[in-house]
C-alpha cells in the first residue's frame, strides 16, 4: 500500500515527467540542421557551469529529501501540501508543452550549444513572438515547480543557479548570433520581445 503512495505522489510523478522529456529530446535531437559555426569551447564554459552546478544542486536536494544524502545546511524550507504539489506538477507539464511548442517551431534550426546552422534564419513565429528563448523559458518553469516541490534548499538554489545559466546561454547566443548573421537581424526583435519572460517590458536585455 505504501509502495503504491509512493509512486502515483505528485513529485515521483513529476520526475516521470522529466525523464520522458528528457528522453524525447534526445531522440529528437537527430532532427538538427548541420552545424555553420560555432562560439570557442571556452566561451561556452561560462554558462556551462553554472547549469552543470544547479542540476548538481537540484539532484542533491532529491537527495537529501529521500535520505540519501546529508542535510549540509537550511534543509527543507517547506513540504507542500498534495494538492499544491499536484498544481506544481502541472506547471511542469506546462513548462514541457512550451518547450515543445517551441522545438516544433525552430525545427531543424535547434541545437544543444550555442551554433550557428547553415542558411541560419531568426525564427520569430509561434512561441518565439512571446519570448526571444522559449525553450529556456519553459524549462526554467518547469525546474522552479520541481524545486519547490522538492522542497529542499538546495534544490531552491540549484533552480537559481540553472535559471541564470540559462540567461547567460541566451546571452552569448544573441551576441553569437548578431555577429555571424549581422547586427540588423536582432535589433528589430530584441525591440519588439522579450528574453525570457512573456509580456516583459519591451527592452529587456
Amino acid at each position: 500500500m505504501g509502495g503504491a503512495a509512493v509512486a502515483l505522489s505528485p513529485l515521483t510523478f513529476s520526475y516521470g515527467l522529466w525523464a520522458l522529456w528528457a528522453l524525447s529530446w534526445a531522440a529528437a535531437a537527430a532532427w538538427s540542421r548541420r552545424t555553420g559555426a560555432r562560439p570557442a569551447p571556452f566561451a561556452q564554459l561560462a554558462y556551462l557551469v553554472p547549469t552543470i552546478a544547479g542540476a548538481l544542486l537540484i539532484a542533491e536536494g532529491a537527495n537529501q529529501l529521500a535520505g540519501r544524502a546529508p542535510d549540509w545546511g537550511a534543509g527543507a524550507l517547506w513540504r507542500p501540501p498534495q494538492a499544491v504539489s499536484w498544481a506544481l506538477t502541472a506547471i511542469c507539464v506546462a513548462g514541457f508543452a512550451f518547450t515543445w511548442w517551441a522545438r516544433l517551431t525552430l525545427g531543424d534550426l535547434w541545437s544543444s550549444s550555442v551554433q550557428r546552422k547553415h542558411d541560419h534564419t531568426i525564427v520569430q513565429s509561434g512561441p518565439y513572438g512571446l519570448v526571444r528563448h522559449p525553450i529556456y523559458t519553459g524549462l526554467i518553469v518547469s525546474l522552479v515547480a520541481l524545486a519547490l516541490q522538492i522542497g529542499e534548499s538546495a534544490s531552491l538554489l540549484g533552480a537559481a543557479v540553472l535559471g541564470f545559466g540559462f540567461w547567460m546561454k541566451a546571452r552569448l547566443e544573441e551576441r553569437f548570433l548578431a555577429a555571424e548573421l549581422g547586427q540588423s537581424v536582432y535589433a528589430e526583435y530584441r525591440r519588439r520581445t522579450p528574453m525570457l519572460v512573456p509580456f516583459w517590458p519591451k527592452g529587456e536585455t
